[in-house]
């Protein structure tokens, strides 16, 4: 008789425990993934008040999936189109961007240089980084008017072969974003064989993709007085190789080292030197 009453009392837990953890409609999880992360990005009141339209809006939830994590970039669009998620100020704001990466520190800073830039954030301080074994992490803040919109970032880091694996809303001033770099690549021009390239004046430096050609020549016009600075970096942007010249050329000719797949042209000094451009015909194949 004991041993039946414990059955029956054990039984009892079990369903109830199986019971809650679902709703009414026996198809929703309380620890839903997705739910949980909707409920990370806007506020308790926001979510209670409009519960029946997040449901609908993001059914099916399998939608919300790659492969086997939540798709965090997806929610926020969902979200933000549908007026539940404000990325805009009422007016500049300061607010605080941080990144984690598997990629290399040098490396990763400058894709997301160049991926903030060209959405339109081209000032900003560092306020932190760290690295240890297995992550690297960078801190900065900007002012502006908006929010980086997760949709936009991604869109732009898809040309650098980079995926946003997760997004965060620590606040409603700083987003924490994780970012994989196993396929990451800058997202420059690349230089082929006998297709030549005439470079205009510039004060900045020219990089290339230097991965598919063996050599290069490089011309200067009369006008300029160019001192050579040449770098070669590798696919993870460390320094292979450094060319210096401290005298005036009009020419020269260069050897693509082997593990070198990124090229940096400049001047010693300045840029102002080169006031006709430059102009680049790469040799071979490799």
């Amino acid at each position: 008789m004991v041993k039946l009453f414990v059955s029956f009392l054990l039984s009892v837990v079990v369903l109830s425990a199986l019971e809650n953890q679902f709703t009414l409609d026996g198809v929703e999880s309380y620890d839903d993934p997705v739910i949980a992360k909707i409920k990370t990005f806007i506020d308790e009141k926001t979510y209670t008040n409009n519960e029946d339209f997040i449901r609908v809006i993001f059914d099916p939830k399998s939608a919300y999936y790659i492969k086997d994590r939540v798709d965090a970039v997806k929610i926020i669009q969902t979200l933000k189109d549908n007026g539940l998620l404000k990325l805009f100020f009422k007016s500049p704001q300061e607010f605080t961007l941080n990144f984690k990466t598997n990629g290399y520190p040098i490396f990763f800073v400058r894709i997301m240089d160049d991926t903030l830039r060209s959405i339109g954030y081209f000032r900003y301080v560092t306020s932190a980084s760290h690295l240890d074994a297995s992550e690297f992490s960078w801190s900065i803040k900007l002012v502006s008017e908006y929010l980086t919109d997760p949709l936009i970032l991604q869109n732009e880091l898809n040309k650098s072969g980079c995926e946003i694996v997760d997004v965060t809303r620590n606040n409603a001033k700083e987003w924490t974003f994780t970012i994989d770099m196993d396929e990451g690549h800058l997202n420059l021009p690349k230089l082929e064989n006998a297709k030549k390239v005439e470079l205009r004046r510039s004060l900045y430096a020219h990089w290339f993709n230097v991965s598919e050609i063996r050599g290069l020549n490089i011309n200067s016009s009369r006008r300029n007085h160019w001192y050579p600075y040449i770098a070669y970096y590798d696919a993870s942007l460390h320094l292979v190789k450094l060319l210096k010249r401290d005298r005036v050329y009009k020419k020269i000719s260069l050897v693509i080292p082997k593990n070198a797949k990124y090229m940096k042209i400049s001047d010693l000094y300045t840029l102002k030197n080169v006031r006709d451009g430059l102009i680049l015909h790469p040799l071979g194949s490799r």
